[in-house]
């Protein structure tokens, strides 16, 4: 069961039902499970990009022990790691060895995107292919 930390106001926040407000963003946690590719489809919003460390603490808490995709892949490049706005990645918050391609086997296949493992805010790679939980992320609608 997800637990949240963060919650919307309620009134003119900016955000749709069911998405949280922090900062300038509205995110959207997930609580069905489906592919990488499939889950930038899945709403009218791409994978979450993580820009700053209050962003990473945001995405972590709200889904503490269960593995997340995140807007992270090195599909275009091996280990050339990009955002999905077409951003290089700058702030990392790998885990241990990580990102490894499966340590270079073939066990799972290639790990080309990036997920929130189960350990609170450290990243994996994994195969695309993975059913996983995901977050996405919009700009929040501006009242006047």
């Amino acid at each position: 069961k997800k637990i949240c930390f963060f919650q919307c106001v309620p009134g003119k926040t900016g955000c749709a039902e069911k998405w949280i407000r922090f900062g300038s963003s509205c995110y959207f946690f997930s609580e069905k499970s489906k592919s990488w590719d499939e889950a930038r489809e899945a709403n009218e919003a791409d994978l979450v990009v993580i820009n700053t460390n209050e962003e990473k603490v945001l995405v972590s808490l709200n889904y503490v022990y269960k593995s997340v995709w995140i807007g992270l892949t090195d599909k275009v490049q091996e280990a050339t790691w990009k955002w999905v706005d077409g951003s290089p990645l700058t702030l990392k918050f790998w885990g241990e060895n990580q990102p490894d391609s499966d340590g270079g086997g073939k066990i799972h296949g290639e790990e080309d995107c990036a997920e929130i493992r189960e350990t609170p805010g450290f990243w994996n790679d994994l195969p695309c292919g993975t059913p996983l939980r995901w977050i996405c992320e919009k700009e929040a609608t501006l009242f006047v």
